[in-house]
């Protein structure tokens, strides 16, 4: 899809992209973990997910999440005497995060321009679900997707395969919005345009495709897609 082509569907990545994971850190800190440590966990569940998915194999999120917690209790609180409970009380927080502060009026003004608005997750649509009805999100979207229904983590082309299936619209007319670069590489290999939310000033790596737009969030998006509209 060129630039200035306005995109009939956004597909939303949902961990970081339109939820804060921040307080995570303190329910690590509530069963004795570090609090920085948050992003490694997060990058471990993303890289086991992943490994998983390209040997052939399906894992589900909260079990792959809930492995590497029980891997760092292990490493950095040996002996805690209900680490079963303590991932629970980690994992239960998921459905109460917050989105980011863009994310409200960037999504109301996505809806209201007229784009489709769904959300494709390697988590769980129920707790995507949740999260957006929790803050009055949940009637801009008309679909709440997790990768079970793809039997592939993202970023496999199978995964976003499936939301276009469900959406029903070719991949030329769809565009995914993430924070995350490999994200973007995956939509882009997989045929939709993309949209590359800078949240932090990281640069983008120079191994994976590139997006097509680049926003500082979702607010900046709608600007930038509405702007282009009347070119």
């Amino acid at each position: 899809m060129p630039r200035d082509t306005r995109p009939e569907v956004l597909v939303f990545d949902v961990n970081e992209t339109l939820t804060d994971m921040g307080p995570l850190s303190a329910r690590l800190e509530d069963i004795g973990l570090p609090g920085h440590l948050l992003p490694i966990w997060f990058a471990g569940v993303l890289r086991d997910g992943f490994a998983v998915t390209l040997a052939g194999g399906h894992a589900t999120f909260a079990a792959v999440a809930r492995d590497g917690l029980r891997s760092l209790l292990a490493r950095e609180r040996p002996g805690t005497p209900d680490p079963g409970s303590a991932v629970d009380h980690v994992l239960a927080a998921l459905p109460g995060l917050p989105v980011h502060p863009d994310v409200p009026d960037g999504v109301r003004a996505l809806h209201a321009a007229g784009h489709r608005l769904v959300t494709l997750t390697n988590g769980s649509a129920d707790t995507t679900r949740s999260v957006l009805d929790r803050v009055g999100l949940g009637d801009c979207f008309e679909a709440h997707l997790d990768v079970e229904g793809a039997g592939r983590w993202k970023p496999a082309p199978e995964a976003y395969a499936y939301a276009l299936r469900t959406v029903g619209v070719p991949a030329e007319r769809a565009m995914l919005v993430a924070v995350h670069p490999w994200d973007i590489d995956g939509a882009g290999r997989a045929g939709l345009s993309t949209a590359w939310l800078r949240r932090r000033p990281d640069a983008y790596p120079s191994a994976l495709r590139p997006a097509d737009r680049e926003a500082t969030g979702i607010a900046d998006l709608a600007r930038r897609l509405d702007t282009a509209s009347e070119r």
